[in-house]
């Protein structure tokens, strides 16, 4: 009893740090691997590293929406 409200536990925790990951955007790289498999793309994807860089040169470029 007591080792399954544990492992509940754990998966709330989980799910909470998935949901706010996704808030905060951190999961955006992983999203960029999924489209870039699925929309057939002939080149390798950009490591996680240029993937950054990129974003961060992009929004910097266009700044939108943004508090700072």
């Amino acid at each position: 009893m007591r080792e399954t409200a544990v492992k509940g536990i754990a998966e709330g925790f989980r799910g909470f740090a998935r949901y706010l990951g996704g808030v905060m955007g951190a999961d955006a790289y992983r999203k960029y691997l999924a489209h870039h498999a699925a929309s057939g793309h002939q080149g390798p994807p950009m490591t996680e590293r240029e993937f950054w860089r990129d974003r961060t040169d992009r929004q910097d470029a266009n700044p939108e929406g943004r508090c700072c």
